[in-house]
């Protein structure tokens, strides 16, 4: 039980840091994204540090979590990060959530407890994979996110829904890497009962790391490039799905099979067009409008414009 409620807390985090860094990333050139330099201007931002301290708290409440839950259940838990996060942006943006908003966070959960329940995951008896298993699957899934970014990449910010694919396709890379992160750290903290020392000397921590990092990289560029609506469920969606399949590829964490599969499916096509509807949410237009009005608004103690 102790496992649920951090995922929950964690969620929350996550959702807390992706408002506080996209109110941070916003207003920068488009042409930043994916490229170093998007960090650069971030650092000089007080209210993206507070959004990364975030980061690091949803974590630290994560690894606190797969520490004593299984991979396959404790990360799609975090899709409570979706709601939460629509909720604090709402509030931040000032952009009121009508019926379609709320429609679609009902399909994504009535989605999600479909595919959790059908599918009914749980802690496996078998040894963690090994290198083999680990090679292939940590290559499938990096390929699965340079798709994801490349395919982000060739839609045009300035032509008309454009910032919102690359947001959508970003957030969907971030959140494939995240789950290939929470599976670098579920390989970690496995070793936890034998002590910090057997932590320290697993090489998944230090692979955890460098995923991380590519994965916070992914996500800065995904809050920049379009509206958080339309980065926010791709991200939060692609990641448990991704930790399911990892957790009974690299951890022997049981699914149900057979018939059950079938109403599995259902339920994650249904988080996924949840999804779509959201990322055509009228609300997109309502926060582009607010951008506009923060650029044309003087600075404090800037001279105001000639009447």
């Amino acid at each position: 039980m102790l496992s649920y409620l951090l995922a929950v807390l964690a969620a929350c985090a996550n959702a807390a840091a992706s408002v506080l860094q996209r109110r941070a990333s916003r207003d920068l050139p488009s042409e930043d994204s994916l490229r170093p330099r998007l960090i650069l201007h971030l650092l000089s931002r007080p209210v993206w540090f507070a959004g990364f301290l975030c980061v690091i708290l949803g974590f630290v409440l994560q690894a606190a979590a797969l520490a004593t839950g299984s991979l396959s259940v404790v990360q799609p838990i975090l899709v409570v990060e979706l709601p939460v996060t629509l909720l604090l942006a709402s509030f931040v943006f000032h952009a009121r959530l009508h019926r379609r908003e709320w429609l679609s966070i009902v399909g994504m959960t009535v989605g999600l407890a479909a595919l959790l329940y059908f599918l009914s995951p749980a802690a496996g008896a078998g040894e963690e994979a090994g290198w083999p298993a680990w090679t292939v699957g940590v290559t499938a899934n990096l390929l699965i996110v340079v798709a994801a970014v490349e395919w982000g990449r060739r839609a045009a910010p300035a032509r008309p829904g454009g910032g919102s694919r690359r947001a959508g396709a970003f957030g969907v890379a971030a959140g494939c890497q995240f789950g290939l992160t929470a599976a670098f750290m579920k390989g970690a903290m496995s070793h936890g009962e034998e002590g910090v020392g057997a932590v320290l000397a697993t090489w998944q921590l230090y692979a955890m790391v460098a995923a991380g990092i590519l994965a916070m990289f992914l996500l800065q560029s995904a809050l920049h490039a379009g509206n958080l609506l339309a980065a926010q469920p791709g991200l939060t969606l692609s990641d448990p799905i991704v930790a399911i399949l990892w957790g009974s590829f690299a951890f022997a964490e049981q699914v149900r099979g057979g018939w059950y599969v079938v109403p599995a499916v259902a339920g994650g096509a249904l988080m996924a067009c949840s999804a779509v509807v959201l990322t055509r949410s009228p609300l997109l237009k309502g926060e582009e409008a607010l951008i506009e009005a923060d650029r044309m608004t003087p600075a404090a103690g800037s001279p105001s414009p000639p009447r």
